[in-house]
């Protein structure tokens, strides 16, 4: 363009100084005015003005495309008005560089203002700047005005055309890109391979399928379709498009592959639950000698995982390493999580270990490594020691994290944490603050995550199913009801879980008939097919109401095989209701069924001494002692100041253990006699003569006692306990709300209790 004539112009030669310079103007970074000769002043004299005439108008357009370089455009146009006061020309190069300028800064009302001095003090122009123009006003995004110029133009070349039709695929409008291109042809026009490569690039979704195998055709006629490039783009246009097996042709018929391709490919595999074929094209792509790059690496890796191969992730970790790659980021957090997602969490450790510099998503992923491995406390613990780091986390990581303080029941830590997470942005919409319903809810504050999941503006399935669980697990069945017939109100259709969480609210409050017909109309009213889970919480529900028949009867007529839960909920009827006959038939199966389950030998125990068939009894006490079955160690916790306090059953060990037993005698309440040689699961593993001195030290009861020391008298006790609360035990709550007037909340394994003057939520129905 510079060599070109133009008469309001000064143009160099090709032997001038300022010529040279031109080639330099990439590298100049600042004007420093005071570099800068007298004469170039443009308010020097008229003697210097005559002398350097030529030179000035040379200059100026140099400071001013140096000005331009550095984005300063308002500087630009201050320049621009005094070269015009000292009638000084802008030469075509200098339009050039600012029209350039403009469309990568995106600033359209300088690029307007530009296109319009042009426009208003050229003569004669011929056109010869409009395919910059043209593209300045596709980069800012107007495509309004660059289809107004395109119909204006009188010259328009391929570049015309390609920057077009360009700009409108991709801004998404590809009815007029395909219209421009259609009238390209028409004209006879031969389209470039980049119109093609804006095109194809531009479908991506099934609906363009046809008109994305009529481009293709076109580009077999016209000999294009051999180019490694376009073969390429046709081959992930095919995928996004939802075709595979058009991918697969253009895949296999290339005839030299690139790693673009098959990558391409493989993720089409993946996102159609077909990762085998990912993985065959994978061992393909080796055997033909195609170079792989940690691309490749990254989606095959997800394949295994989605497999759970572990022998074949193994194999393709160690080619990895083999090239070199295991320390790059997008092969190292893809190789954490196909570790993690097969249950290796040493070699995850290893693996993320190897990365050399580990992103948010790679923390992220061994984050959640730890919280499935039920590791929730070393999960804090990096979460804090990366928070302190100041290391970039992001809404995935704090959804991780909100589970893990759910999970220990760390109200401190997911408060603060949730406080953390909202200063930053980074509460993940719905799936985010779902999580932090039900953090609140197992840590006992109802009311928060009630106040969480009023502060959602539209919540979706996952939401809802939260709060309605939540509800469920405070026992408060009659509210769980309602918000899932408001749900519904909402227009948010229930799914598989929200049904669990209903039927745990029927169960945990004695509704059997509302169970029965939540149960009755899920599949007909809801379209949700009932599942074995669903079964074994109707079955629950019949046996807590002591409808112990019904619950066998439903058991033999299931239309799946009963699972060990199905006979665990009659059983555990069965010593609700003191039912020796039925319980008998439900443990024979429990025990055939999960035989290491402990429970079902101590109900069975408790249920023949009850009949006074004490050999029988011995029986189940002598098989648990044979095969050596231990239960979790009973733990109950509470947090004081900011320090969590755990118990286990018998312990000594607190610093605070003489005033703890001291307020325990003084709250020895008289035991039911009628129970008094009976177990239960917190001291099955004791003899029976020390059952009674036991009973005193239950995890439960040491954990109540130092609250009660520890805490203001207008605060109520905040328990967590590992197992189910023992009758005893859920006894002495209530006499303790009561003596002392503390409101007592005491999470065990199946639900919370809240104790208050006497009584306990649950009605004593849990």
């Amino acid at each position: 363009m510079s060599s070109m004539a133009c008469p309001y112009s000064l143009l160099p030669s090709s032997s001038s100084p300022v010529a040279a310079a031109y080639g330099k103007l990439t590298n100049v970074r600042s004007a420093d005015f005071s570099q800068i000769p007298s004469w170039v002043s443009l308010k020097c004299t008229p003697s210097s003005a005559k002398t350097h005439n030529g030179k000035r108008g040379q200059i100026e357009n140099l400071h001013l495309v140096s000005v331009a370089n550095q984005g300063k455009l308002r500087e630009v146009h201050e320049f621009i008005r005094r070269m015009d006061d000292d009638g000084l020309s802008i030469t075509p190069f200098s339009y050039e560089c600012l029209f350039k300028i403009c469309g990568k800064l995106g600033a359209l009302s300088d690029g307007k203002l530009i296109h319009s001095r042009l426009m208003r003090m050229a003569k004669n122009y011929s056109g010869f700047l409009d395919n910059f123009i043209l593209q300045m006003y596709c980069d800012c995004g107007s495509l309004v005005d660059a289809q107004k110029l395109f119909d204006e133009m009188l010259k328009r070349d391929l570049f015309s055309w390609v920057t077009m039709i360009s700009a409108y695929a991709e801004e998404g409008y590809l009815d007029e890109a395909l219209r421009l291109f259609s009238q390209m042809l028409a004209l006879g026009i031969r389209p470039s391979p980049a119109i093609f490569s804006s095109l194809v690039g531009a479908f991506q979704d099934p609906s363009m399928l046809n008109i994305g195998k009529q481009i293709h055709s076109y580009l077999i006629r016209i000999g294009l379709a051999d180019n490694v490039s376009i073969e390429t783009l046709v081959s992930n246009m095919y995928v996004k498009c939802g075709w595979l097996d058009g991918a697969e042709v253009v895949t296999n018929k290339m005839t030299r592959k690139n790693a673009v391709a098959c990558t391409g490919l493989m993720v089409g595999y993946t996102q159609a639950g077909r990762p085998g074929d990912a993985l065959v094209l994978f061992a393909k792509m080796i055997s033909e000698g195609v170079e792989l790059d940690q691309f490749v690496f990254s989606i095959v890796l997800k394949a295994c995982a989605a497999l759970r191969d572990l022998n074949m992730g193994r194999q393709i970790h160690g080619y990895s390493v083999k090239l070199g790659l295991q320390s790059e980021v997008s092969v190292g957090t893809p190789l954490v999580d196909f570790y993690v997602k097969c249950g290796r969490f040493e070699s995850a450790s290893l693996a993320f270990e190897s990365i050399s510099e580990p992103n948010d998503v790679s923390w992220s992923t061994i984050i959640t490594g730890h919280c499935q491995n039920n590791r929730f406390d070393k999960a804090l613990k990096t979460f804090k020691s990366l928070r302190s780091k100041g290391v970039a986390l992001n809404s995935f990581t704090y959804t991780n994290i909100f589970q893990a303080c759910s999970a220990v029941s760390d109200l401190i830590s997911g408060s603060q944490i949730h406080a953390d997470a909202i200063k930053k942005g980074l509460v993940e919409q719905l799936y985010g603050e779902s999580s932090m319903i039900t953090m609140y809810s197992k840590c006992g504050k109802l009311d928060d995550a009630d106040q969480a999941f009023q502060s959602i503006d539209k919540p979706d399935t996952v939401a809802w199913t939260a709060i309605i669980c939540a509800y469920a697990y405070h026992g408060k069945g009659s509210e769980a009801l309602r918000l899932f017939d408001k749900m519904q109100t909402s227009g948010v259709r229930p799914n598989a879980i929200t049904f669990i969480g209903v039927l745990n609210a029927c169960s945990h409050a004695g509704l059997v008939t509302e169970g029965n017909r939540y149960l009755n109309s899920m599949l007909g009213e809801y379209g949700v097919e009932p599942t074995i889970d669903h079964y074994d919480c109707m079955i629950d529900i019949y046996s807590r109401a002591g409808l112990l028949q019904e619950a066998l009867d439903m058991i033999k007529s299931l239309p799946f095989e009963p699972d060990a839960m199905s006979w665990k909920s009659l059983l555990g009827g069965c010593w609700s209701h003191r039912n020796l006959e039925i319980g008998t038939i439900a443990a024979k199966n429990v025990i055939r069924l999960d035989p290491l389950d402990s429970s079902s030998y101590v109900i069975m125990f408790n249920l023949y001494a009850l009949a006074g068939k004490w050999e029988e009894a011995a029986r189940f006490r002598k098989m648990m002692a044979e095969q050596n079955l231990r239960r979790d160690v009973s733990c109950s916790w509470i947090s004081v100041k900011g320090k969590v306090n755990r118990f286990v059953v018998g312990d000594r060990h607190h610093p605070q253990t003489e005033q703890i037993y001291s307020k325990l005698k003084q709250l020895n309440f008289a035991a039911n006699k009628v129970d008094d040689g009976l177990l239960n699961e917190e001291d099955a593993l004791y003899d029976f003569a020390e059952r009674k001195e036991q009973l005193l030290d239950h995890s439960e009861r040491l954990a109540i006692a130092f609250g009660l020391i520890s805490t203001a008298s207008e605060m109520p006790i905040v328990i967590f306990k590992n197992l189910r609360s023992c009758k005893d035990c859920h006894e002495f709550a209530k006499r303790v709300s009561m003596v002392t007037g503390r409101e007592i909340v005491i999470r065990d394994a199946n639900r919370f209790h809240h104790f208050k003057s006497g009584e306990c939520s649950c009605c004593d129905y849990w």
